[in-house]
C-alpha cells in the first residue's frame, strides 16, 4: 500500500493495529467506509478484552479477593480516563451505560420525568438521530410537554438565528447533536448552549459522531449532559457514557434499581449509593468499560490534532473526487462538517449502490441512517453514506470512486 499523502501520521503502521484489515472480502481488500455506524477495533482494545476475560475476570465493586480488586481498579481507572478525555470536573460525573441511546433514555426518564411538566418545551434539531427524538416523544405522550424543531438550511447548516428566536422561558431543554450522523454537519454547539442557558434551559448533547473526530471539553462547552457510545470510538459495543453535571445527577432519581446502586435495603426503605454508582444498577459490562479505556488511550496517544488533520484532508479529497462522478448528488454539505458524505445517484437506488460496492470489498452504509426526519427534509427516502475513520486512506477513496463509476456502467 502506498503512503497516504494527506496523512500527518504513518497510515500503514496505524492500519497494522487493526487486524480486520488483514482479510479480504470476495477476494478484494477490505475498504471500510462505515465508521460512523461502528468503528473497527485496534489490537490494543482486543487485547484488553481478552486479558479481562482470560486472566483477570471477576465481578467488581463487591469482592475482597485479588481478581475482584484488579477488575475494580481497572474499571474505575477507565472512568477516570473518560473524565480526563472530555475534561469533566469529577469522576462522579461519568456514568457508564450501554450506549448513547441508554444515556438519553436515562436523562429523559430520570431528569425529564422529575423536572418537565405540562407545557414545557424541548427543542430538538432537524438533524437528530432517532435516539434523540423518540425518548422525548415518549415523554411528551406521558407528560404533555411540547417538542419544537430547530431548522436547517438546504446545505444542512444549523440556523442559529432561527433557533435563538425559538428560545423562551418555556424551553426547559435543548437536545442537540454535536455532529449529524447522516450529513456530517457540525453544529455551533458552544453558541447553542450559551443561548439556551440564557433562558434557563438545560442542554443535552449527542456526541456520538464528535468524540471520534475532535477533542471535546465539556467544561468549556458548559454542556449539562453529554452522551456518546464506545463502539464509534474504536471501543467495544455495549458500553457508552453519560456525562452530567454533578448537581444535576444529585437531583435526579435513579433510572434503574438493583445491585450496586444501593447503600442499604430493607423492605421498608432503600438508601441509594453515592455518585456515580447511583445510576449503575447491576453487574456492568466490565470488559467493555476497561476496553473503552484502552480505546481512549489509543486515540489520545495518536493525538486529535493529527486525527482531525488526517480526516479533514481525506474529506476534502473525497469531496473533490466524488463530485467528478456523473449523476452523483450530495445531500447536505454544510459549511462546517466532519468526515461524513451522504449522497444519491441518478441511476441507482442507494441499496443497489451499496450492494455493488460490497462485491468489491467496499463497505458503506445505505438507508435512512436512523434520521428519517432529515431524509424527509431532503426529499429522499434514503441515501448512501460514506464515513471516515482514522485508518482510511486515499487508496480507500480511489476504490470507492471506481466503485461509483462501476455503478454507472451497470445501470446505464
Amino acid at each position: 500500500m502506498t503512503s497516504n499523502s494527506v496523512s500527518p501520521y504513518n497510515i500503514e503502521e496505524i492500519r497494522k493495529d487493526f487486524p480486520i484489515f488483514k482479510q479480504k472480502i470476495y477476494g478484494k481488500p477490505l475498504t471500510f467506509l462505515d465508521s460512523g455506524a461502528s468503528a473497527q477495533k485496534p489490537q490494543q482494545v482486543l487485547d484488553a478484552i481478552h486479558t479481562c476475560y482470560a486472566e483477570e475476570y471477576a465481578n467488581i465493586h463487591r469482592g475482597v479477593y485479588y481478581l475482584s480488586q484488579v477488575g475494580t481498579q481497572k474499571y474505575e481507572d477507565a472512568r477516570t480516563k473518560i473524565q480526563k478525555f472530555i475534561n469533566a470536573r469529577s469522576h462522579k460525573e461519568i456514568i457508564f451505560v450501554r450506549g448513547a441511546t441508554e444515556a438519553i433514555n436515562l436523562v429523559a426518564n430520570s431528569w425529564g420525568r422529575k423536572f418537565l411538566n405540562t407545557g414545557d418545551e424541548v427543542v430538538l434539531s432537524r438533524m437528530e438521530h432517532h435516539s434523540n427524538i423518540v425518548p422525548w416523544q415518549m415523554l411528551r405522550d406521558e407528560k404533555d410537554i411540547v417538542i419544537t424543531v430547530a431548522p436547517i438550511d438546504d446545505k444542512a447548516n444549523f440556523l442559529f438565528d432561527e433557533f435563538e428566536k425559538m428560545l423562551s422561558e418555556k424551553v426547559k431543554l435543548v437536545a442537540i447533536t454535536h455532529i449529524s450522523n447522516a450529513l456530517g454537519s457540525i453544529t455551533p454547539l458552544k453558541d447553542i448552549i450559551k443561548a439556551a442557558h440564557k433562558v434557563g434551559a438545560k442542554v443535552l448533547v449527542d456526541g456520538c459522531q464528535a468524540v471520534p473526530h475532535m477533542q471535546v471539553d465539556v467544561q468549556d462547552l458548559d454542556a449539562d449532559f453529554y452522551v456518546f457510545s464506545g463502539h464509534k470510538l474504536y471501543g467495544p459495543t455495549g458500553v457508552g457514557v453519560l456525562y452530567a453535571k454533578e448537581e444535576l445527577l444529585n437531583a435526579m432519581p435513579p433510572y434503574q434499581g438493583g445491585g450496586d446502586m444501593i447503600r442499604s435495603v430493607t423492605f421498608e426503605k432503600t438508601v441509594y449509593n453515592e455518585l456515580p454508582h447511583k445510576f449503575e444498577a447491576g453487574t456492568p459490562h466490565i470488559a467493555g468499560g476497561i476496553a473503552l479505556g484502552a480505546a481512549l488511550d489509543y486515540v489520545t496517544n495518536l493525538g486529535f490534532d493529527k486525527i482531525s488533520q488526517h480526516e479533514n484532508n481525506l474529506l476534502a479529497y473525497t469531496l473533490e473526487k466524488i463530485q467528478q462522478v456523473e449523476g452523483v448528488r450530495l445531500i447536505g454539505q454544510a459549511d462546517d462538517m466532519a468526515g461524513i458524505v451522504s449522497f444519491v445517484m441518478d441511476l441507482a437506488h442507494p441499496h443497489d449502490i451499496g450492494t455493488i460496492l460490497d462485491q468489491d470489498g467496499i463497505a458503506i452504509r445505505t438507508g435512512h441512517h436512523c434520521a428519517q426526519p432529515v431524509m424527509d427534509f431532503s426529499d429522499v427516502p434514503s441515501t448512501a453514506r460514506l464515513s471516515l475513520g482514522l485508518y482510511n486512506t486515499e487508496q480507500d477513496i480511489d476504490r470507492f470512486i471506481d466503485g461509483l463509476h462501476k455503478v454507472n456502467r451497470i445501470f446505464s
